[in-house]
C-alpha cells in the first residue's frame, strides 16, 4: 500500500516520504515491480505499484494527480492527443527544440495550427489565449532561460471567452523551483530524464494535473499510445526524486557562483540566469568560439542532456531545430562537483 498524503510537511521531506509503502512490516521502498498483466489487465492499462509510487510523490509535490509516461517527448504527444483536429496552439519562440518539432509535424498533418510568441511578452500570450486552444508554457525557456509571467498568462487564459488549456512544461524549475498548478495552469510536464532522475541514467516524463477530467484523458492516452514506463525506469526516477532537493539545493549555489564568475569573465558577452535553479545559458563571440570551448573542457562533460549529477554543457544552436538561438550561446547544466573546480575548467577554457 502506498502512502498518499504525508501532511503539511516540507517539499524536501515529502520528496523523501511521498510514495513511500505505509504499515507494519512493508519494505521502506516500493519494489521495481516487472509485471506485463496484473490479474486480468495488463500493466498498461492499470499501472504497477513501482509507477503509482512514483505518480503518487511527484503528484503530492505539484499538487495534483501525476502520470508516468516513458519519455519526456511522449508526455508532449499525450498533451498534443488532448487537442481537436484544427486547435491552435501557441509555443515560445524559445523553447525546447524537441517540442516544437513535435507540434510542427502535427501541423505539416493538418491536425493543428501553431504560433510563436516572445516568452516574456504577455501581452502577446494574452492574445494567444483569446485566439488559439492550447497554451504551451516553459519558465524557464530551455535553452535561453527567458521567464514566462506563468500567472498572469494563465489569468488571461481564464478571462478568455476560448479558455486555452494551460500547460508549463517545468523540467529546468522541478517542483522545488516552480509549482504552476498552484498559479493557474492546468497541466504541468517533466522531462523526469533530467533533474527528477537526476543520473543520466533513465528515459521518463510526467504530466500532473489537478483536474480528474484531464488526467483521465491523459492515462487514456497513455493506456492506448502504449507510452507506459519502464518498471526500472520508474524506480530510478523514484529513487532520484529523494535526492531532488538536496542535489536541486547544492546545485543551484554552484550555478549562482558560476554564473557571478562568468558575468565577469572578459570572454563571456552575456550571461543568462534567472537567478535560481541549475541552468545556465552564456554567450560567447561566437559559434567557433563557443565549439573551441567546449572541445577544450576537460571535467565538464560535452553532451546534450542535462539536469544529472554531473555538469554538461552544449551549444544549442549546432542542433537540429535550434537554428534561432545565439550562435554563439553554451547551455550550462551545473551538477554536484566541487565549484571551484569547475571554475578553473571553465576559466582555464575561455582563456586559451
Amino acid at each position: 500500500m502506498v502512502e498518499q498524503q504525508v501532511g503539511s510537511w516540507s517539499a524536501r521531506t515529502r520528496a523523501i516520504v511521498a510514495g513511500r509503502p505505509s504499515g507494519q512490516g512493508q519494505p521502506m521502498n516500493v519494489p521495481i515491480v516487472p509485471a506485463s498483466t496484473l490479474g486480468l489487465d495488463y500493466s498498461r492499462e492499470q499501472g504497477t505499484p513501482t509507477w503509482e509510487a512514483l505518480e503518487t510523490a511527484i503528484g503530492d509535490l505539484e499538487g495534483g494527480t501525476a502520470t508516468a509516461f516513458a519519455s519526456g517527448i511522449a508526455t508532449v504527444s499525450a498533451v498534443l492527443d488532448l487537442l481537436p483536429v484544427g486547435a491552435g496552439v501557441a509555443v515560445p519562440t524559445d523553447s525546447y527544440a524537441g517540442t516544437r518539432a513535435l507540434f510542427g509535424r502535427a501541423e505539416r498533418a493538418g491536425r493543428i495550427s501553431v504560433r510563436q510568441v516572445e516568452p516574456a511578452d504577455t501581452g502577446a500570450w494574452a492574445k494567444a489565449a483569446a485566439e488559439a486552444d492550447l497554451l504551451w508554457l516553459e519558465s524557464p525557456t530551455n535553452p535561453s532561460l527567458d521567464l514566462v509571467d506563468v500567472p498572469a498568462v494563465a489569468e488571461a487564459a481564464a478571462a478568455s471567452a476560448r479558455r486555452p488549456t494551460v500547460v508549463v512544461d517545468n523540467t529546468f524549475a522541478t517542483p522545488l523551483g516552480s509549482r504552476p498548478l498552484s498559479q493557474g495552469a492546468d497541466v504541468v510536464v517533466h522531462s523526469a530524464t533530467k533533474l527528477i532522475g537526476g543520473h543520466s541514467d533513465l528515459l521518463l516524463g510526467l504530466a500532473v494535473t489537478a483536474d480528474e477530467t484531464l488526467a483521465a484523458r491523459l492515462r487514456e492516452a497513455r493506456t492506448l499510445g502504449g507510452a507506459t514506463p519502464g518498471a526500472l525506469e520508474a524506480w530510478l526516477a523514484l529513487r532520484g526524486l529523494r535526492t531532488l532537493p538536496v542535489r536541486y539545493t547544492e546545485a543551484s549555489r554552484t550555478a549562482a557562483l558560476l554564473a557571478d564568475r562568468l558575468t565577469a569573465h572578459a570572454a563571456v558577452t552575456r550571461v543568462r540566469y534567472p537567478g535560481t535553479g541549475t541552468m545556465i545559458a552564456f554567450e560567447l563571440a561566437g559559434a567557433d568560439t563557443a565549439d573551441q570551448v567546449c572541445h577544450r573542457l576537460r571535467l565538464i562533460r560535452h553532451a546534450t542532456s542535462l539536469g544529472g549529477v554531473e555538469t554538461t554543457v552544449e551549444r544549442r544552436a549546432a542542433r537540429p531545430g535550434d537554428a534561432q538561438v545565439a550562435p554563439g550561446l553554451l547551455r550550462l547544466s551545473v551538477g554536484l562537483e566541487d565549484p571551484d573546480d569547475l571554475w578553473h575548467d571553465l576559466s582555464a577554457a575561455l582563456s586559451t
